[in-house]
């Protein structure tokens, strides 16, 4: 029967994806001595922030995620990223293989407003694996299921995921907006001949930024 352990050494961000995509570097090892032929394999992966410290200035961005740090104790529970399901090809002893992970900007989601409120440092990965081995003894088919027990975890760099997304996405941020707002900043910006939705969020802004500066005064 083999016995597998699953080690994630490293990412880098995959530079030809259609998709803002990064690949995470997984090195396996058959620890029995039985050639592997396949692994139908899945793997999941969750972001878990109680395992780092974070700045004040962190703390001030993830405010709408978790709440005020003193209920951090209670509301920094582990977030689902991603399930992944890759084919690893036959191997004795050890192999190495990518594991793609698409990444997206849209702020609507946790996992994205966690990794945009992290300023440096790394994010606590847990990747946790299932699926089914095949391997031949004897002339004979053997299967055999990879527990969920088999885990490794990983504190994937935050540049890694900012050089991603800026890939597809340099200096940029999205918003989703509802259709009737997004028809009025279209009128908006027709009436006053401005050239880009920079230029219109601008125009909106800057009188409330003077009120701003004034009440302060």
């Amino acid at each position: 029967m083999t016995e597998l352990v699953f080690d994630c050494v490293g990412a880098h961000a995959d530079r030809y994806a259609v998709v803002p995509a990064l690949n995470l570097d997984l090195h396996i090892t058959e620890t029995s001595g039985v050639r592997v032929d396949a692994i139908a394999l899945r793997c999941q992966i969750r972001i878990e922030p109680h395992r780092r410290r974070y700045s004040a200035v962190e703390a001030e961005r993830l405010h709408d995620l978790f709440g005020d740090p003193a209920r951090w104790a209670d509301t920094l529970k582990p977030m689902q990223l991603t399930t992944l399901s890759v084919m690893v090809p036959g191997f004795t002893g050890s192999t190495n293989m990518t594991v793609p992970l698409p990444v997206t900007y849209d702020l609507e989601i946790a996992s994205t407003k966690y990794f945009d409120g992290v300023v440096d440092g790394s994010v606590p990965l847990l990747l946790l694996f299932s699926g089914t081995v095949f391997s031949v003894l004897d002339g004979r088919l053997q299967v055999h299921q990879v527990p969920w027990s088999k885990e490794s975890s990983y504190p994937l760099p935050i540049k890694v995921w900012r050089e991603t997304v800026d890939l597809h996405f340099p200096n940029s941020g999205w918003l989703r907006l509802h259709r009737d707002t997004l028809d009025e900043l279209r009128r908006f910006k027709s009436r006053n001949a401005l050239a880009t939705w920079d230029d219109t969020l601008d125009a909106l802004l800057r009188p409330h930024q003077g009120q701003r500066e004034d009440t302060s005064c």
